[in-house]
């Protein structure tokens, strides 16, 4: 009877054990992120125009990377699996916390559309308007004097009482300041209008500053309107694809020719297309989506940069190795600017 008793706690105590290194194993979180490949989704359900369809075959898709927190399970399955990678935290998030940093990629994918509008509604010879709202805020440097004031989604709409129609604007009126002068910043904060005095810093690059990350918060119309989801997704990737969907609407061109075409890019007011991460595993999302033609940025690297970084590889160089590998099939297409990815669809059926 003792036998059978010390039996069944042993057996209890080897299932306590098991169970707390599964518990560890999948659900301990780590201060790393696993970067994988995400999905192709059909941008079709995205973009809604009304009286403009999306009624030709085939489809764009906007390609996404998947990002979860390390556990060490997952940890090590990244570690042998070829298009996954290990990121730190401070290099995925910037040191931000988790809400800070979901809030910054959602501004970043409506910042994206915003441009993707404008691009493809000039494009189409349809009416698009700009509204310059001010300076958006990414981040607050530690040093900065507007630190306790400013938060990240915060939109600087005056300095001083003077508001410009870009961010170099401001820049350029904050530099003529010197350190410690005092600058009166308007700004817009969870939809109120707030005002605050501080001084300039000295910023890392020798000019006067107020110690922020920003960038251009614009409200664009469209006329017809221009209605654009994005879901889940966030980030500034998706600029590209997002252009030539609402520009296949909008025109009623059948550029597709019945295709399937994934691709990746920012969208630049011009309608030129800047690099983004991650292309190796957009790659692999796109051909297990099945698309046979993959749009991917290329910027050719100057003398600077490749004196820097002699190894230096384009998002093009990268996809086009990787497609080499997963995709032999898929075309993997450099493009620089919209017209360019517009020019090829009408020329390669």
């Amino acid at each position: 009877m003792k036998k059978q008793t010390r039996k069944k706690i042993l057996q209890y105590g080897v299932s306590i054990v098991l169970a707390i290194l599964i518990l560890v194993g999948f659900f301990w979180p780590m201060p790393q992120y696993i970067e994988s490949p995400g999905s192709a989704d059909n941008l079709k359900s995205f973009v809604k125009i009304k009286d403009h369809p999306d009624k030709h075959a085939g489809k764009f898709m906007i390609t996404s990377v998947k990002l979860a927190q390390a556990h060490p399970v997952t940890y090590l399955m990244a570690k042998v699996s070829p298009y996954s990678s290990i990121e730190s935290a401070q290099s995925v998030t910037g040191g931000q916390s988790n809400d800070t940093y979901v809030k910054m990629q959602d501004f970043y994918m409506q910042s994206a559309i915003n441009e993707a509008k404008a691009v493809a509604v000039k494009a189409a010879h349809k009416k698009v308007t700009k509204n310059y709202l001010g300076i958006y805020v990414m981040d607050v440097q530690k040093n900065s004097q507007f630190k306790r004031h400013l938060k990240v989604g915060d939109t600087i709409t005056k300095v001083d009482g003077h508001h410009f129609e870009n961010a170099f604007g401001f820049q350029k009126y904050i530099a003529k300041k010197s350190v410690g002068d005092q600058l009166r910043v308007q700004y817009q904060h969870n939809g109120k209008l707030k005002t605050t005095t501080a001084p300039l810093i000295k910023l890392s690059s020798g000019k006067t500053g107020i110690g922020i990350i920003l960038t251009d918060n614009v409200k664009i119309k469209t006329k017809p309107n221009v209605k654009v989801n994005p879901g889940q997704i966030g980030g500034p990737s998706g600029g590209l694809m997002f252009s030539l969907q609402i520009y296949g609407q909008l025109t009623n061109k059948n550029i597709r020719h019945g295709q399937n075409i994934a691709g990746t890019g920012t969208i630049n007011p011009d309608g030129t297309v800047g690099e983004i991460g991650g292309i190796d595993k957009k790659v692999v999302a796109a051909k297990k989506a099945g698309a046979t033609i993959f749009f991917a940025p290329y910027l050719k690297p100057t003398k600077a940069v490749l004196q820097l970084e002699p190894g230096h590889v384009t998002n093009y160089q990268l996809a086009k190795k990787t497609a080499k590998k997963v995709a032999p099939h898929m075309k993997v297409v450099p493009v620089s600017t919209f017209n360019q990815a517009v020019h090829y669809l009408n020329t390669h059926h």
